[in-house]
């Protein structure tokens, strides 16, 4: 009926500012479907995004690139705290991996309970949530952390921890806080509702932002309006 009813009004369609006229189909789209992820826009210069690559670069560079993106501290008592504003990929994550240990995680593992601090991560790489969460577990038995759909190809991808890691585990005797806020999207979500489905974290803050794990523009016909809908998503074992 919701259907029926949009296809009869097309009055919107006389409205001459292509801006204004995105707005209010993206207005009629969420009252009818209720979801805040769903938009259309009008992009005449649109350039679709291309996934960075990590360039090679010099340990000089890397280490500032590590210290831009990473957050440590020791607070009184032991207890580390670690902020990481993006989820890194396993594949970016094995190339700088020792680094990675050096200068935050062989500190980390040296305190007494840990405070994870994602209320400012917006973006990730899928591939990272296993590889984060199987710091915080043991080796044996292997966990199924999570499976992601993802709806162009119709297939179901399983997601479990390893059983090898570059450096020590943290393991599971250890308090494991982690902070979220309106800001903790996507994938931060994911690796944060993993730890606390496991019961290994304990989560205080804000709600999330509710963010797709991955979000498809797809251009409308011959024209310069795009629509944003949610491609993938996440389906807790």
């Amino acid at each position: 009926e919701a259907i029926d009813h949009a296809t009869s009004n097309t009055e919107i369609l006389s409205i001459p500012d292509p801006e204004t006229l995105a707005n209010v189909l993206t207005s009629g789209v969420q009252s009818t479907i209720n979801d805040p992820r769903l938009k259309i826009s009008y992009e005449p210069n649109y350039v679709p995004a291309v996934a960075p690559q990590m360039p090679p670069l010099p340990p000089e560079q890397l280490i500032a690139v590590i210290q831009r993106s990473i957050k440590l501290d020791i607070l009184d008592g032991n207890i580390g705290y670690l902020r990481i504003d993006h989820i890194l990929g396993e594949d970016v994550a094995e190339k700088i991996g020792p680094l990675l240990l050096d200068l935050v995680w062989n500190k980390i593992l040296l305190t007494s309970a840990l405070i994870f601090d994602l209320r400012y991560t917006s973006t990730g790489d899928m591939s990272g949530v296993p590889f984060i969460v199987s710091y915080f577990t043991e080796a044996e038995p292997l966990i199924h952390i999570d499976s992601v759909y993802d709806r162009p190809s119709d297939t179901t991808k399983e997601l479990w921890s390893l059983p090898m890691l570059l450096g020590e585990r943290y393991g599971t005797g250890k308090p494991l806080i982690i902070l979220t806020s309106k800001s903790t999207k996507g994938i931060a979500e994911d690796v944060a509702y993993s730890l606390k489905n496991l019961k290994r974290a304990t989560i205080v803050g804000e709600r999330t932002a509710g963010g797709s794990i991955q979000i498809d523009k797809l251009k409308v016909g011959d024209t310069d309006f795009y629509l944003s809908v949610p491609s993938a998503k996440s389906i807790s074992p």
